[in-house]
């Protein structure tokens, strides 16, 4: 049995952002990869859509200046053929600030040779800005449906 793209493009995605060693990671993506991490990209411009190598190894440049990851845990995992999806909790340090951040994301992959194809990522966005923010975020209160 063959290890699953998932794991190999998961470790060298990490020792991209812990090493910044690019190049590992840079041959298990597609050339013409299609990649969305949903989330505010006000806060964090390195969210949202990117096409292409190039730019996605920008992303992860992106991540690895603002961020150190110190542990992630898969609390959910479906293996497809050429296809992966977690659910994952990711405990970081916000490097400007020194700030931990625990932070949900959903990820759903397909591989294609054995390179990323296409990936999206769904981030708790709500406690990540609280969390960013140093503060609760008020929201007007919900009309009574009683």
């Amino acid at each position: 049995m063959t290890e699953h793209s998932l794991w190999r493009f998961s470790r060298a995605l990490h020792r991209a952002i812990h090493e910044r060693r690019y190049e590992d990671v840079e041959a298990l993506i597609d050339d013409d990869v299609d990649w969305s991490i949903y989330g505010p990209i006000d806060m964090f411009p390195f969210l949202g859509a990117r096409r292409g190598r190039a730019a996605v190894i920008e992303v992860i440049r992106q991540i690895a200046e603002n961020f150190r990851v110190h542990r992630f845990d898969r609390e959910t995992m479906m293996l497809g053929v050429d296809s992966a999806a977690s659910m994952l909790r990711y405990s970081l340090t916000a490097l400007d600030s020194n700030k931990p951040i625990s932070v949900r994301i959903a990820h759903f992959a397909q591989f294609k040779a054995g390179r990323l194809h296409n990936i999206r990522v769904l981030v708790d966005t709500f406690d990540l800005v609280e969390q960013a923010l140093g503060r609760p975020i008020h929201l007007p209160k919900m009309a009574s449906f009683a």
